[in-house]
């Protein structure tokens, strides 16, 4: 019996008037038992006191029993919002040490962004992007192979792993409560942060072994090489893209969530936030309004994604 719904006050009420019928229809028989006391009619007056007894007593039964239910269910309710108010002070506070463990990550995104965005805003060349991070070519190419490189040292794809919620979410009653679009793009997001790591990864493997062992000079002058760097190169842009993408995505919701205190669990997916868009530069754009306006310790949430070429870098 679920006391929440409503349906253990009406079991409740229902014993307590019930009780009090039956105590005020044992008043009115010991009314009865008085005219036959004056009457003296003794048989009606035993049968009289009889129904009155049975009528009073089952009804302080009742009514104990209505009351101690409610005593009983009271303790449950505020025993069962402590703990949940506790575990939701829990949740909170994972969700904060994931958002400040995570900008720094997030941050060093800024590395895939002074090259993907170089001419302009990237966009899968399937979608037909044309930036200079599509088209580099010969001498071009070759430099900015030596980028990517210099980028797998800057940016270690392993700590991308402290983006995840769900884990934090999947234990506690805020998977039930939390509106399921929302957790379904969370472990989306989740997800596909694991594989662009992943596929990274291989496409800087695959990037070496197209250069082999000679220099990069050397190896973008071959037109056959030449080909193959292209590949390897367009591949660790798509895949840099799907991860700079949803990593920010991923960060700004927690901190939009983060921002909200203890109704987050409440909310419904934000548009501005959810939105699957061309380009990450549109994503950025449709989101920053919403992000500014929500505030996260002493920045907004949009700051805390850091977009844009790190300084100096």
């Amino acid at each position: 019996m679920d006391f929440g719904t409503g349906h253990g006050y009406l079991l409740i009420g229902g014993l307590i008037l019930v009780g009090a019928g039956l105590l005020i229809l044992s008043l009115i028989v010991n009314l009865r038992v008085a005219h036959s006391v004056r009457d003296d009619v003794r048989h009606r007056e035993k049968l009289l006191e009889y129904y009155r007894n049975i009528f009073s007593q089952l009804g302080v039964i009742l009514i104990g029993i209505g009351v101690s239910l409610f005593i009983f269910f009271f303790q449950q309710n505020y025993q069962d919002q402590r703990r949940r108010e506790t575990e939701l002070q829990q949740v909170l506070a994972k969700l904060a040490a994931r958002i400040a463990r995570g900008a720094p990550v997030v941050g060093s995104l800024g590395e895939f962004d002074e090259f993907l965005d170089q001419g302009g805003p990237y966009v899968s060349p399937v979608l037909g992007g044309a930036n200079a991070a599509v088209s580099a070519q010969g001498t071009e190419l070759g430099k900015q192979v030596g980028e990517i490189l210099l980028v797998e040292r800057d940016v270690d794809v392993r700590d991308f792993d402290l983006l995840n919620l769900s884990r934090d979410f999947e234990s506690s009653f805020v998977v039930n409560e939390l509106d399921p679009t929302l957790w379904f793009n969370i472990v989306r997001d989740e997800s596909e942060i694991k594989y662009a790591t992943t596929q990274l990864a291989l496409d800087y493997k695959d990037l070496q072994d197209a250069i082999g062992g000679e220099s990069i000079e050397v190896a973008v002058a071959n037109p056959e090489k030449e080909r193959r760097i292209k590949h390897e190169v367009l591949d660790i842009f798509y895949d840099a893209d799907l991860l700079r993408q949803r990593s920010r995505r991923f960060l700004g919701r927690a901190c939009w969530l983060f921002s909200k205190g203890k109704s987050f669990v409440t909310l419904r997916p934000a548009d501005e936030i959810e939105a699957d868009t061309k380009s990450h530069q549109e994503w950025i754009e449709r989101s920053k309004p919403l992000l500014t306006q929500s505030k996260s310790g002493s920045g907004d949430c949009f700051t805390l994604l850091q977009y844009g070429p790190v300084p100096g870098g």
